[in-house]
């Protein structure tokens, strides 16, 4: 399947994630009362090798969102977060130090990241919705705190180990006019095996047989 993704499919996802990227911004910053910018920088297809790896390896500790997606096009979605960044947003909106290298962890600081995240992967997900026309639906959200490896392989075990590949979109978020506030994370679309070829066609470029 990855040899049939060529660069205008990335394109395509690119510009989907950058329309996605706007609306959380907009849902954010009433959220935060503060004007937030964010960015897509990069979209690409990759093997969960190269996932965990982008965060530090498999014993890499993240911080992540994750709901399933039902409807047209099944599959999983995650925000995820290094635990420093995830900390370090966390103490910025609940004005209170926030470790999450240490559990036991707050209940505010957790139920807000689950917020944060749910309203970052829903805009996302609304905007690929919006431009497939697919009714895509997406579960009640699940925070973790764990190895990147533990928390992947989760997502694997919903899709029943099938999927070898995931979209992964960079998101770079700040207050305005504060470089000091830049947080970077990583939204994860793991489609089903057949939603790939579903999501492409819907969008009019369909994978090659």
């Amino acid at each position: 399947m990855l040899s049939k993704i060529n660069a205008f499919h990335l394109d395509i996802l690119k510009e989907i994630g950058n329309i996605g990227a706007g609306h959380a911004a907009t849902a954010l910053s009433s959220m935060l009362k503060s004007s937030i910018d964010m960015k897509v920088p990069y979209v690409n297809i990759m093997s969960f090798d190269e996932v965990t790896e982008r965060f530090g390896g498999e014993e890499a500790l993240i911080a992540a969102v994750f709901f399933r997606i039902e409807g047209d096009a099944p599959g999983s979605m995650f925000f995820v977060l290094t635990v420093d960044q995830a900390s370090k947003l966390l103490t910025e909106i609940t004005g209170q130090s926030v470790n999450l290298r240490e559990p036991p962890y707050d209940e505010l600081a957790m139920s807000a990241f689950q917020e944060i995240g749910n309203i970052l992967t829903g805009s996302y997900l609304t905007s690929l919705a919006d431009f497939t026309n697919l009714n895509l639906q997406p579960t009640v959200p699940a925070v973790g705190i764990d190895m990147a490896g533990a928390l992947i392989h989760y997502g694997l075990i919903q899709i029943s180990k099938e999927s070898d590949y995931a979209v992964v979109i960079d998101t770079v978020f700040s207050e305005s006019n504060n470089v000091s506030s830049l947080l970077k994370g990583q939204v994860l679309l793991l489609p089903d095996p057949d939603s790939f070829r579903t999501i492409f066609t819907a969008l009019g470029v369909p994978l090659d047989e």
